[in-house]
């Protein structure tokens, strides 16, 4: 059974930076590509970037603009999301997922198999 746990969420001022964590333990975790989702009150889930098995292919929500980057450790079976230059639209929870199945269609979260509990990330004025 696949567990994913994230961390590293809280309160930031805008402007500020964070770096989330997920680490995914029961399964071999190159086996799986990731993604980061969020989810603000009232909206649903959205897309917000991906990673391959291997670290050589990331993706990104076209409303980045370059202040989201994926990254992950195999060593340490994490996957991370740092944020920066952060806005008050930011302000949601952010889950991480995995895709054992390696789709194409990695904005879509119906296929992921796996999600974590959600760290919540709130940027204040």
């Amino acid at each position: 059974q696949v567990q994913l746990v994230e961390s590293g969420g809280g309160l930031v001022q805008a402007g500020g930076s964070l770096r989330l964590s997920c680490q995914l333990s029961g399964r071999t975790f190159t086996d799986y590509a990731m993604g980061w989702f969020r989810q603000a009150p009232g909206k649903e889930r959205e897309f917000v970037a991906y990673i391959d098995w291997s670290g050589a292919y990331t993706a990104y929500t076209d409303s980045a603009n370059g202040r989201f980057t994926i990254s992950r450790d195999n060593a340490k079976n994490s996957v991370y999301l740092r944020i920066n230059n952060l806005k008050t639209e930011d302000t949601a929870v952010y889950f991480c997922a995995a895709d054992l199945g390696g789709s194409t269609d990695y904005d879509d979260p119906r296929n992921y198999d796996s999600w974590g509990q959600g760290t919540q990330v709130t940027v204040s004025s």
